[in-house]
């Protein structure tokens, strides 16, 4: 008899095992804890407190948002990188709560759920905002709950209104354990924010009873930067860093360089040392992470060496920067590259910069990004001024 995991949809039969004569699933056997349970419904009035009124471009979208949540419809937001997509989210939030409904916001990325907790807090300042991420699960009730990917298992059919940011980065992007849980956990319905949706997702939203809206300007209708490919042999790759680091830290610059992998990040950050005090280096595994990372955001750091734990949820005035290697392709596919040059220009203040990609070699990723980035301004440039 075929079996089939009924928490994470699991039907490998070489991932079960058997404890007392009863099959067990060892895909999702670590997902363990407290499961959350739904409150009852009480509507609250929030109060949304946006930093910035909506764009001409973004209040359409806001809009239709919470139209199709009404009629019972589920959307993708289809936005480039800077649209401003989660603020584009919080308007059927609130429409949400005024219900008394059960709100939540997913990401894959712990550190991007860090930063968005406050964020959302600012947004709803009335509302009971609960962060519930690894090291963080106490509290698993509230208004609105801001919770990793991982973390959706305690939510079994808890959600009116999911609203899931980054379904293409890593670990969610082709987790079958996690992507389950994400299903299990809905009981009304979605809004999913992208910007380099699959086409698997692409089809989903085609179907009825759902609908893509596009954006394809950022927030401050200024271009997104086009990335220059700079072909560079590898033993001088590093040397060019520094030649950059260098003229824009007297621009007063701060910049990010990007490696594919930890021990790159480490060597090159090595190499960067003798000629710069004031920089370090971030991946997955630095225990000191979160600290450089809040450092660099506060202007006391001028660079991070990094790996792709900072490709999202990154913004920083004046940002320029580099992707050391970006011609190996087992990292640095076209919607990677794309996000990654997404951090560069998000603030109205400083919507320009200069986005890197040094390589021994031209691939089609490096071009197919800049084809999209350079498809999208065009789009931006027929807009009424």
């Amino acid at each position: 008899m075929a079996l089939r995991c009924a928490r994470c949809g699991n039907e490998d039969p070489r991932t079960f095992g058997f404890l007392n004569g009863k099959p067990y699933c060892r895909k999702c056997i670590s997902f363990n804890g407290k499961k959350a349970q739904p409150l009852p419904e009480r509507p609250v009035e929030p109060e949304l407190r946006l930093s910035f009124p909506l764009s001409p471009e973004q209040k359409p979208i806001s809009e239709n948002l919470i139209s199709n949540f009404i009629k019972g419809k589920d959307s993708l937001v289809y936005a480039v990188c800077g649209a401003g997509k989660t603020e584009l989210s919080y308007g059927v939030m609130a429409a949400a709560l005024s219900r008394g409904l059960q709100v939540g916001f997913a990401l894959p990325r712990r550190d991007v759920v860090i930063e968005l907790i406050g964020r959302i807090k600012e947004a709803f300042p009335k509302n009971r905002v609960v962060g519930v991420y690894g090291g963080h699960e106490e509290e698993l009730s509230g208004d609105i709950i801001v919770l990793t990917t991982h973390q959706l298992y305690r939510y079994e059919r808890y959600f009116d209104l999911l609203v899931m940011d980054e379904i293409d980065a890593f670990p969610f992007k082709g987790n079958e354990t996690l992507v389950s849980f994400y299903r299990q956990s809905v009981r009304g319905h979605v809004v999913l924010l992208t910007a380099t949706p699959s086409e698997e997702v692409l089809r989903e939203f085609s179907a009825p009873g759902h609908e893509i809206l596009e954006l394809r300007t950022r927030f401050h209708r200024h271009p997104m930067p086009v990335p220059r490919i700079i072909v560079i042999p590898s033993p001088f790759k590093g040397f060019y860093v520094a030649k950059k680091l260098r003229e824009w830290k007297k621009q007063g610059k701060p910049a990010l360089v990007f490696t594919p992998s930890k021990a790159g990040a480490e060597r090159l950050a090595a190499f960067l040392r003798p000629f710069f005090r004031n920089g370090s280096y971030v991946h997955s595994e630095d225990p000191g992470r979160e600290r450089k990372i809040s450092l660099f955001k506060r202007r006391k750091l001028d660079y991070l060496v990094t790996t792709s734990v900072l490709e999202r949820g990154v913004t920083v005035e004046g940002l320029n920067l580099i992707v050391a290697d970006a011609d190996e392709e087992w990292v640095y596919g076209s919607s990677t590259l794309i996000q990654i040059a997404g951090r560069v220009g998000r603030k109205m203040r400083s919507p320009d910069g200069e986005v890197l990609f040094l390589a021994e070699r031209e691939t089609d990723a490096m071009k197919d990004a800049i084809r999209e980035i350079r498809k999208n301004n065009e789009f931006l440039l027929k807009l009424p001024r």
